[in-house]
């Protein structure tokens, strides 16, 4: 592809906060041109009318969901859609000829009844879902490299997963003995309205939600069995939090060796280096949430407890930015062979 040339751009489920985080990101990438913006329950309608912030920024209607009106608009297509509606799309995308990177669950779980289990719809075609790249960008950048179909990680994968590959990889912690803390704000339930996300029951709260039962567990523990070679289950507790967006994941785990917590900082740097993403913390900084709010980043922190044998690993990302739309950019990227931080230098939102 020529230097100064761009590829045309779907966003399927352009309504949601996924597919609106997209938009505000790819405005600014210098090698993508948004050709369609797509929404089955407002097509025909103007973008700016459901999002006035977009006014004058993306003058278009929103388009009805057609595959071979698609193709001939496009060359890639994000689906940000929520679960079970990717699964019968994707594939008439792939068909159609056009590279997707899909945003919702539909083909992470390679096996498909830990998928219906999980998440209650019927499972993918097992022909995509085998050739569906997941793209957790640190760990299987290369496999991205050039493929047609990828399968963006969760967002509370995405914190988890980035804080214990290292050390699991390296084998400096006992995969058998993971136990995470995570906490999420409420962007991540999506924009439709529930009780759940109602400003007063969610203002000057805390609650654990999906006690063992989240979505998102086997997709932890799929990636960390593959990783080690042995089947791997971790106890995953998620809380939601009365903040628009970010996901911190507070992991801890039995040290396997005599590893000081130089080592440790040393080897998650060694490991993420020349990632642009991935922040690791001096000795005794914490990261916060806000810190990495309307970034890509992923900063983390690690501290080895001598006295108890365990290591506890701070992760936090905007889970609408790393946790979905940009990294699905950065898969992009990686996908197209361009800088894998193209059109995602963006500084986060402080305070």
């Amino acid at each position: 592809m020529a230097l100064d040339s761009k590829i045309r751009v779907a966003i399927v489920g352009s309504t949601g906060y996924g597919g609106v985080e997209l938009i505000r990101l790819l405005q600014g990438h210098p090698r993508v041109d948004i050709t369609s913006v797509i929404s089955t329950s407002s097509a025909g309608v103007p973008i700016s009318k459901g999002f006035p912030h977009l006014t004058n920024i993306i003058n278009q209607d929103l388009d009805g969901l057609d595959i071979q009106s698609i193709a001939q608009k496009a060359d890639v297509v994000f689906t940000a859609t929520p679960s079970g509606i990717s699964t019968p799309l994707v594939p008439q995308l792939l068909q159609a000829g056009l590279k997707v990177i899909d945003l919702s669950g539909d083909f992470r779980i390679k096996d498909g009844a830990t998928y219906e289990h999980w998440y209650k719809h019927p499972a993918a075609d097992p022909r995509y879902v085998e050739q569906a790249v997941y793209g957790l960008s640190e760990v299987f950048g290369e496999e991205v490299l050039g493929k047609d179909f990828i399968s963006n990680p969760g967002c509370f994968p995405t914190a988890t997963l980035l804080g214990l590959v290292p050390a699991i990889i390296a084998g400096w912690i006992d995969p058998s003995s993971i136990i995470i803390d995570a906490k999420s704000g409420v962007s991540g339930s999506g924009r439709g309205t529930s009780l759940t996300v109602h400003y007063a029951e969610i203002n000057e709260n805390l609650r654990a939600y999906k006690v063992n039962r989240h979505q998102h567990i086997p997709e932890i523990e799929q990636v960390l069995s593959e990783l080690t070679g042995e089947k791997v289950t971790v106890t995953f507790t998620t809380h939601l939090t009365p903040m628009t967006r970010g996901i911190m994941s507070t992991m801890y785990a039995k040290v396997i060796g005599e590893h000081s917590q130089a080592d440790f900082v040393d080897l998650y740097r060694q490991y993420y280096e020349g990632r642009p993403f991935v922040r690791v913390r001096d000795t005794g900084e914490w990261p916060a949430t806000k810190e990495v709010t309307g970034s890509n980043f992923c900063d983390m922190g690690l501290l080895v407890d001598d006295r108890t044998g365990r290591i506890t690993i701070i992760s936090v990302i905007d889970n609408i930015v790393k946790g979905a739309s940009g990294q699905a950019i950065q898969n992009l990227n990686l996908m197209m062979g361009w800088e894998e931080d193209l059109g995602l230098g963006y500084t986060p939102v402080y305070p």
